[in-house]
């Protein structure tokens, strides 16, 4: 089994403060929480969101019944508590009425939970997000050999957990058909409206094939034959189910940059493969560099996470079609990176250079990329 980065929740639990813990379904949260019981010495309570007596008593608002909920315990934990009305408000009346309660909710999608505990719990609360399985998590199993002996595994079936236990091509390839076809899309279809999982596929489909390019939302609209509010609502839904990540454009001194349009990519290169039914090598794939580009995103979006590196991250495209893959804005400055496959090297353009000359410049090729996302 895989060591997950946050194998010590205790590090991060305080007393009157709830831990949420955010990610898709299948990363690993319910084993996460459940390997850190095993081992805890606060006496605890483990119960589960879609559990009626405990939504009935969670989201009533009664103090009492609440306490007497908690009653003996020194840790709450609620798994999947975005399936609870009104969890924000339940969870603080736990911490502001149970001197030294620690909680714990996990939700698998950040749209419900989120709206539901970001005003009640304000101060209250300490959030991580859970990432497939990243390699800096792998570098504790293999060293930089052995894991880049193995990176066609991750460009094309990708690392949640199941997957990446799987030991044979034919397992994957089931393994990662399931969480796609069964869990992908659970949370988004049970909100009230999103009733056309046709229609989420194949807009998926069409953002796929889109990875590492501008995409417009009207054209989009126009493709699936439905209004550009309802593909804008449900991008929106797939980054905030940790689908789907939106790369916006960066602008601050040139008119010709270009700042309305945005670029998607997949939290996950196995779910964007079986989304478009292709998992085949890189030596046959004419999209390599896609996939490469989606991998290391990803990776570094789970570095940002877990190193607690603070950035806005954008790309910058001018209209006249130069371009940079990706720019974090941290720590006052710039830091500009270009993605390479091939070892043919690129040229930071210039106009880039000329608006921003206090940037730092980095091409990732497979050469270095160990230094980018671990």
């Amino acid at each position: 089994m895989i060591k997950r980065f946050y194998t010590n929740l205790e590090d991060y639990l305080e007393p009157n403060k709830v831990l949420v813990i955010f990610g898709s379904r299948q990363v690993g949260k319910t084993t996460l929480i459940k390997n850190y019981l095993e081992n805890t010495q606060y006496k605890y309570k483990f119960d589960l969101g879609d559990n009626i007596k405990t939504q009935e008593i969670l989201s009533s608002q009664d103090v009492e019944k609440i306490r007497a909920y908690c009653e003996g315990y020194d840790l709450i934990v609620i798994d999947e508590a975005q399936r609870i009305p009104n969890i924000g408000y339940g969870l603080k009346i736990i911490v502001d009425t149970i001197p030294n309660i620690r909680v714990i909710a996990t939700g698998s999608s950040s749209f419900e939970l989120a709206g539901q505990v970001g005003e009640p719990l304000t101060g209250r609360k300490r959030t991580l997000i859970m990432y497939p399985i990243s390699q800096i998590e792998l570098l504790n199993h293999y060293n930089k050999h052995e894991l880049t002996e193995k990176l066609e595994d991750y460009l094309v079936y990708g690392s949640y957990p199941d997957v990446v236990n799987q030991e044979t091509r034919e397992k994957k390839l089931i393994t990662i058909d399931e969480i796609t076809n069964s869990y992908l899309f659970k949370d988004i279809l049970e909100l009230e409206g999103v009733k056309k999982s046709k229609i989420l596929v194949d807009l998926l489909r069409l953002i796929a094939f889109q990875v590492g390019n501008e995409v417009s939302h009207s054209e989009l609209a126009s493709q699936l034959g439905i209004n550009y509010k309802t593909v804008a609502r449900y991008l929106d839904l797939m980054e905030q189910a940790f689908i789907l990540y939106n790369l916006r454009g960066y602008s601050k001194n040139l008119r010709k940059e270009i700042t309305k349009k945005s670029k998607y990519y997949f939290y996950d290169n196995g779910i964007r493969n079986s989304i478009i039914s292709n998992f085949n090598g890189p030596e046959l794939r004419s999209d390599i560099g896609q996939l490469w580009e989606n991998f290391l995103i990803s990776e570094r979006l789970k570095k940002q996470e877990y190193h607690g590196i603070f950035a806005n991250n954008y790309m910058w495209r001018t209209w006249d079609q130069k371009e940079i893959d990706f720019i974090e804005e941290r720590e006052g400055k710039l830091f500009a990176y270009e993605f390479k496959w091939s070892e043919r090297r690129s040229k930071i353009p210039q106009d880039f250079v000329n608006a921003y000359p206090e940037h730092e410049f980095m091409e990732v090729s497979k050469g270095n990329y160990f230094a980018f996302i671990t």
